[in-house]
């Protein structure tokens, strides 16, 4: 249950239509539809007080359902491919609040994380209440970086760095860390979304997340990834 005063709920946001990978959300990974994994973490999390999946697609909502999992009926003018997703979590709080009561926290976990621990949620949430921060949102190192092997290009013809960096920096490492934003958690203030329009319009931090645990499913190709990844954990726990 939530700590104190401050009441967190769950969220999936998982929309019927995909491009990249059709029907991804429900797509059978290692055995389960994706979405299960991001239910079955939700529910392991023990400040979350509970789970809603928003979805506009019939098959999601049953399996939600069957997982344990509240279902918000998200408008059809929220779930196409040009649909802002501040939109649909400021929607689902809106839900929420008529529906169940007021809130504080909102924590999304999106079906394209499945390979996400509880204690990546929970790290989260606790940085965001301890920095009292807007948000905490999930990063893992890049393999790229914009001050060494990013390039531009100017006028259609010549390549420069991204970022020219003040010194020379011939390998990698010697160039400042820089990181990619994942999917794996955003843990957010209710108060922030509702009077905001993007996450950096606040005070962001962030927890590192290691990159087995930080794939993002967008293709066929990160998805044969996940699967290779569960597959060899299995393999090691058998």
């Amino acid at each position: 249950m939530g700590k104190g005063d401050l009441i967190s709920h769950g969220f999936i946001f998982a929309r019927g239509g995909s491009k990249g990978l059709p029907r991804k959300n429900v797509k059978s990974l290692a055995g389960r539809p994706m979405i299960c994994y991001s239910i079955d973490i939700a529910k392991k999390v023990d400040k979350l007080d509970r789970v809603f999946v928003s979805t506009d697609d019939d098959e999601i909502a049953r399996i939600a359902e069957s997982q344990g999992a509240t279902v918000i009926e998200r408008p059809s003018h929220l779930a196409g491919d040009s649909s802002a997703e501040w939109d649909s979590w400021r929607h689902a709080v809106e839900w929420v609040r008529d529906q169940v009561g007021d809130f504080q926290e909102m924590v999304s976990l999106p079906v394209t994380s499945p390979l996400r621990s509880v204690q990546d949620v929970e790290a989260a949430m606790f940085k965001r209440e301890r920095l009292k921060a807007d948000i905490c949102i999930s990063m893992t190192e890049a393999s790229r970086s914009p001050y060494f092997n990013m390039v531009r290009e100017i006028d259609g013809e010549q390549i420069k760095l991204v970022i020219d960096p003040q010194n020379r920096v011939y390998r990698r490492q010697d160039s400042p860390r820089v990181f990619d934003v994942s999917t794996v958690v955003y843990a957010m203030s209710v108060d922030f979304i509702m009077t905001h329009e993007g996450i950096f319009e606040g005070k962001v931090v962030a927890i590192e997340v290691p990159k087995e645990r930080a794939v993002d499913i967008d293709d066929i190709y990160d998805f044969m990834l996940a699967e290779a990844i569960l597959k060899r954990v299995d393999e090691v726990n058998a």
